[in-house]
């Protein structure tokens, strides 16, 4: 068992956004901008691929050098994706020696799910 430390990241405020699906009520706007932020971070298609690496990675977590040779990309590009699907809420991270791991928070994906549910159905 891995222990993971808390790390305080300035993240959106995912709790309230834990709303009924949109086919229910309309989001306010404060909902509404917090909810875009979230999937403006995975509108990109790296990003996209960087939570899914994470997110099937045996264990959960993944090291970054484990998913910097899936992308030809440079390490600051890598590094610049990662930071905005932390800012974002979707990912956290620990530094372990020289490397830094990572690991989706499915709260973020379940909340992201159940708004975009159709009435009757649990993400």
């Amino acid at each position: 068992m891995v222990s993971r430390r808390r790390v305080e990241l300035p993240v959106v405020d995912v709790a309230r956004l834990c709303c009924s699906p949109l086919v229910r009520e309309p989001l306010s706007a404060e909902q509404a901008g917090e909810l875009a932020r979230v999937f403006k971070a995975l509108s990109d298609p790296v990003r996209l691929r960087l939570l899914s690496l994470i997110a099937s990675h045996e264990g959960g977590e993944a090291c970054v050098c484990e998913l910097s040779g899936a992308f030809d990309l440079t390490g600051p590009t890598i590094s610049h994706h990662l930071k905005v699907l932390r800012e974002a809420g979707l990912i956290n991270c620990e530094r372990r020696g020289t490397w830094v791991y990572y690991w989706v928070l499915p709260q973020t994906l379940q909340r992201l799910a159940g708004v975009l549910a159709p009435e009757g159905v649990r993400a």
